[in-house]
């Protein structure tokens, strides 16, 4: 067992969500409060699926539902994340641009069955990238609007479109979105073993199987993410995901 569960591990735990929201607090982050809440979630929300996962893969329809639930989460969070407005749902269409083709590639190829135990994790880790990506690229892409307004008007006052002239300002900046993925996967092995790695080996498979499925993930992420950005971009060009 990699990880006892005991009152050690709690005790621990908590020290290091204590250490985390303190020292937020003394850099004047402004994120003491969310990390502290965010720890005790995460703690709640595992607790939870931990003790529902048996009952949601026996059968397809739990394991739709649930697959539903972690998309609705997912763009509650992403939305709210980038605009405070109704816009805010538009944040769907990004990931489920990025999610859905890829899912359904790998169920129809078989590289995936359809099986809670093995679509969960997979889907799990697509809709988390698609989240992290479309978060970043939109409030980086929102950001650079306000700041270069008047960059945009000019492109405007030369004849560009609305579109044109906003995607023109806002393209670089929401490309800073993959960056955090591209140099995962350039250095994984190198600089890290990811999760899917070490569970394999925890798991008894062999190191060339787990590194196979840890490049499976990292490959599969990357065409969710760009997806994901171009479409979040595609968004905010035309005015469909905005601040106030």
């Amino acid at each position: 067992m990699l990880l006892p569960v005991n009152i050690t591990f709690g005790a621990v735990l908590a020290v290091l969500l204590a250490v985390a929201a303190t020292v937020a607090a003394l850099a004047h982050l402004g994120r003491a409060r969310e990390i502290a809440v965010a720890g005790v979630r995460a703690a709640v929300q595992l607790g939870a699926v931990s003790l529902a996962i048996g009952w949601v893969v026996r059968s397809v329809p739990p394991l739709l539902a649930f697959l539903l639930l972690m998309y609705a989460v997912a763009v509650r969070t992403a939305g709210r994340r980038i605009t405070g407005n109704g816009t805010w749902w538009w944040a769907g269409l990004p990931i489920a641009a990025g999610v859905v083709p890829v899912v359904a590639a790998l169920l129809l190829t078989g590289l995936v069955p359809l099986k809670g135990i093995a679509l969960i994790p997979v889907t799990g880790i697509l809709i988390g990238g698609a989240l992290t990506v479309t978060v970043l690229g939109g409030r980086r892409a929102l950001d650079e609007l306000e700041q270069r307004r008047g960059e945009v008007e000019a492109g405007m006052a030369l004849g560009l479109l609305d579109r044109d002239a906003r995607l023109e300002v806002a393209r670089r900046p929401a490309s800073d979105a993959l960056l955090p993925g591209l140099d995962q996967t350039r250095t994984v092995g190198l600089v890290t073993l990811p999760g899917a790695f070490v569970g394999m080996l925890l798991g008894g498979a062999s190191p060339l199987l787990a590194g196979a499925v840890q490049l499976f993930v990292l490959v599969a992420l990357m065409a969710v993410q760009a997806m994901a950005v171009a479409v979040v971009l595609e968004l905010v060009a035309r005015g469909r995901l905005h601040r106030e």
